[in-house]
């Protein structure tokens, strides 16, 4: 049986007089009733009440458990009332992880907008290129771009990526401009050494990613920004996520190239969770605001 059941029925039936109260009650049979109180005692090995037919009566042992049974109870209740207020009331600490180079540019921006929605969220935003452990290090969700792996995690896509390969303008002046992969060979590349696809030394083309050009350069960054605005200071050629290099291109600092060749397909923005039938509204709210808002700012890119 039961062994909460069996509690639930013992308090009932003493405060409401009766088995058959405690069973109207609890939405059973009096004979369940009674089959769960049986449960208890021998559990317990004590009498909890003695019966007879007109009432219950407690022993010494039910006195005492009865107190500490209704204690119990009580704190259920309201873990139960909490953890249902949390699940639709939008509040709290939300924990979002995101990466380095991508959430200073553009998740600030977006927190800032989300709390203005929801006042009563606090955020607290860990920016880390590293794919952290969600429930090891107890995140709410993490913002992860790219193709991701099998896991037993939720994930939402949110956004296409889109690639691009960009210099500056001094830069193409003095070394001219590549037209073709073969011409990378003569140019300086800044290389990510974060990226399994476009690394520091290779660079990957294809849609799979199947073309691996050799590549070589001043520069190896693990943040993506820092490699852009090296381009942008003239440094040589930047290839990744055309998000590092929007607001450059759209305002001529930076070139974006053509090598007559399909860019690799890096996949998308996501947005991942834990596996739970229902995540807090805080969550819920956080990741519908990013599918909002973010396909719209990707078109840009």
């Amino acid at each position: 049986m039961d062994r909460l059941k069996g509690i639930e029925v013992f308090v009932k039936a003493i405060r409401l007089g009766g088995l058959s109260a405690a069973a109207r009650d609890l939405a059973m049979s009096p004979a369940m009733a009674a089959k769960h109180l049986n449960a208890l005692e021998q559990r317990l090995g004590a009498t909890l009440v003695n019966r007879t037919t007109r009432r219950l009566a407690l022993t010494e042992a039910g006195a005492a458990y009865l107190d500490k049974a209704e204690r119990v109870l009580g704190e259920l209740e309201e873990a139960d009332a909490e953890a249902m207020a949390r699940s639709t009331a939008v509040e709290g600490l939300l924990r979002v992880s995101g990466p380095a180079a991508f959430g200073s540019a553009y998740l600030v921006n977006l927190v800032t907008e989300f709390h203005a929605r929801h006042p009563a969220v606090t955020v607290e935003l860990g920016l880390n290129d590293r794919i952290v452990d969600l429930l090891e290090e107890r995140w709410d969700v993490a913002v992860r771009i790219g193709r991701l792996g099998d896991s037993n995690l939720v994930a939402r896509k949110l956004a296409p990526v889109r690639m691009a390969v960009c210099a500056a303008r001094g830069y193409l002046e003095r070394c001219g401009p590549p037209r073709s992969l073969d011409d990378l060979a003569a140019h300086e590349c800044l290389g990510y050494t974060l990226s399994g696809e476009t690394g520091a030394t290779r660079w990957s083309f294809g849609r799979d990613g199947g073309h691996a050009v050799a590549v070589r350069g001043p520069l190896h960054a693990n943040n993506g920004w820092v490699l852009a605005q090296a381009a942008v200071a003239g440094m040589g050629l930047v290839y990744g996520p055309r998000f590092f290099v929007d607001r450059a291109l759209a305002e001529g600092r930076l070139v974006e190239l053509d090598l007559g060749a399909d860019l690799y397909d890096l996949g998308a923005i996501h947005a991942v969770t834990h596996p739970t039938r229902r995540p807090a509204a805080k969550t819920r709210a956080w990741i519908d605001f990013l599918a909002e808002r973010l396909p719209g700012m990707a078109r840009e890119w």
